[in-house]
């Protein structure tokens, strides 16, 4: 779990705290937690350091899905992808127009698959996880969701 921010640190990280609460609370294991600043070499250089070393089948990031100039977390990812995964993005839009309104428009939330790893952006307040994690990321990084899930399709997505 990577928090994308120039001010936040553990002590103050409420989002990241609220989401790691709920990958816990679902049953998955936490691998690791950083804080990186809104540099999109940095961000691209750690989440490739996580794909490279195997340290997980998903990540996901709060902060810097934003319009101002230091939101740059899709760039990063641009840098790091293989695939788009355009429906979260939309998805997430939906679920949080029905909490902020039109103020989701704002959002730049997205996912890409990288290198057989899911790697999703959130933005970065309390609210944006709730409404990611709760309404998208929980059924689908649940075996157990039907019709289908992004669990089930894990050990093929390195297919070449």
């Amino acid at each position: 779990m990577l928090t994308v921010s120039d001010t936040r640190t553990f002590a103050d990280d409420t989002s990241g705290d609220l989401l790691v609460e709920r990958i816990k609370a679902a049953g998955h294991n936490l691998a690791t937690r950083a804080i990186e600043r809104d540099d999109p070499a940095a961000i691209a250089s750690r989440l490739n350091t996580w794909i490279d070393e195997r340290l997980c089948d998903a990540v996901i990031t709060t902060g810097g899905t934003g319009l101002t100039g230091r939101d740059v977390t899709p760039e990063a990812l641009d840098r790091i992808k293989d695939k788009d995964i355009p429906g979260f993005g939309e998805l997430f839009r939906w679920v949080s127009y029905q909490t902020i309104g039109t103020s989701t428009v704002q959002s730049r939330a997205c996912a890409v698959l990288a290198r057989g790893v899911y790697v999703f952006a959130l933005p970065g307040s309390n609210g944006a996880v709730k409404d990611g994690w709760d309404a998208i990321l929980a059924e689908q990084l649940d075996s157990r969701n039907r019709p289908c899930n992004f669990v089930e399709l894990m050990p093929r997505l390195r297919e070449i």
